[in-house]
This record gives C-alpha cells, sequence and structure tokens, in this order.
C-alpha cells in the first residue's frame, strides 16, 4: 500500500527537499505540496491524502491552526515538523490532534518513520522531546494525582485498558503492544479506541500526556 502524502512549508528549499526525501521512499508518494496553512486545508479536501508532513510556522496560518481545522473536517493524519525545540509547540500540536512531532533536523529515517506510524493510527515523537518535555509541562509534583475528572476516568478503565495505556505511554506501537500483551493487533485497537473514549482524549498521543497528568503512569512505575 502506497501512502499519499501532502508536504507543507512556506520555505520552497525546505518544502522541496522534504518532498523529494519522502517520495524516494517506496511505499511513500507525495501527492502535494503547499506553502502555507490555507494551503493545507485547501489540498487536504482536495486531496484526502494518508497523512499531511506540515511546517508549525508559516505565514497566512501557522501548521497548529492549519491542525485544528483539517483533522476533524478530513480525518488525514498530521505529523508536524519544526525547527524550534519548544513544549509550547509540542503541547499545541498534541492538543490540535497531531499524530507525530518532529525538529527538521531528525533525518530521513525517522521522519518517514513517523509519516508510517501517523497511517497506522500510532503516533511518533522525537525522541529529544519526548518524556523529558512531559514530565517538565504536566509533571512537576513528586506524586501528581490528577484532578476529579482524571480520577474518574482513570476508575473507569478495564485492567487490560490500563495496561493498554501505559505502553501507549511508555511508546509502544500497536504491534509491540499486541506481543506484549499476547494479544491480535485488533484486540489492541478496540481496546485503544475504548480507552480514548473514557479519558476523552483524541488521539494516542493525547492519551500519553493524560497518563502522565493524571499521575497513572508514574505510579504504576513505583
Amino acid at each position: 500500500m502506497t501512502l499519499r502524502v501532502l508536504v507543507v512549508d512556506d520555505q520552497p528549499i525546505a518544502r522541496t527537499g522534504l518532498a523529494a526525501m519522502l517520495d524516494a521512499e517506496p511505499d511513500i508518494e507525495v501527492v502535494g505540496q503547499g506553502a502555507d496553512g490555507e494551503d493545507a486545508v485547501r489540498d487536504a479536501h482536495a486531496l484526502r491524502p494518508d497523512v499531511i508532513v506540515m511546517d508549525i510556522r508559516m505565514p497566512r496560518l501557522d501548521g497548529i491552526s492549519a491542525t485544528r481545522r483539517i483533522i476533524p473536517a478530513v480525518g488525514c493524519a498530521v505529523v508536524l515538523i519544526t525547527t524550534f525545540d519548544d513544549d509550547e509547540h509540542l503541547f499545541d500540536g498534541i492538543a490540535a490532534g497531531a499524530s507525530g512531532f518532529l525538529l527538521k533536523d531528525s533525518g530521513p529515517d525517522l521522519i518517514a518513520a513517523a509519516v508510517r506510524s501517523a497511517a497506522r493510527g500510532d503516533s511518533l515523537i522525537d525522541p529529544a522531546m519526548t518524556r523529558a518535555l512531559i514530565e517538565q509541562r504536566v509533571s512537576p509534583a513528586p506524586q501528581p494525582t490528577g484532578d476529579a475528572l482524571q480520577r474518574t476516568a482513570l476508575a473507569a478503565l478495564s485492567e487490560r485498558e490500563r495496561d493498554v495505556l501505559d505502553a501507549v505511554a511508555r511508546g509502544l506501537s500497536n504491534v509491540e503492544i499486541a506481543r506484549e500483551l499476547y494479544v491480535s493487533t485488533a484486540t489492541v485497537k478496540s481496546h485503544i479506541s475504548s480507552l480514548l473514549a473514557k479519558t476523552g482524549c483524541r488521539t494516542r498521543v493525547q492519551a500519553a500526556v493524560f497518563a502522565f497528568q493524571s499521575g497513572f503512569t508514574r505510579a504504576s512505575a513505583d
């Protein structure tokens, strides 16, 4: 299966280079290129790509604002790329529903892997930005407990859903979770859909952040 990808970046050299790099992958086809968030919204509707790889800081409409418009309307996955190692961008991107978040110097292998992960319904955040950023932003207290809504959501999870949430917070893919829990990937997807509904999260990345915010991940590691 060939993945259809839309590349959006306001810098022509960066956009062309990224498109050429992804197009060289045997299972990826770049079906369009855009120069800003307005282009991304328009082309997402017209081209219906599987994944959009998009810069964050762009004129007219930035990548995060474009993501907020695209995901509810089109439903494709979005991987955000930036040159700025900024946790505010990371969490705004997660809140917008992005499935991946990478720095532009991540390298071709990691960017292609993020596209494939997003297309599968998994997520990938640049390793340089994951646990340290999440803990710095959402877990400043030694033993966070979360608010009442988070505790209620956690209490609603079944034991297996809690196992899956723990694995998602550790960054495991569906295949890796299935292998660890000795279940099928279809079962993993079912559990993820259920825990997303119970926690009010839209993506598995948001679920991972929820695990830290609620204290679930740190508590389970003690």
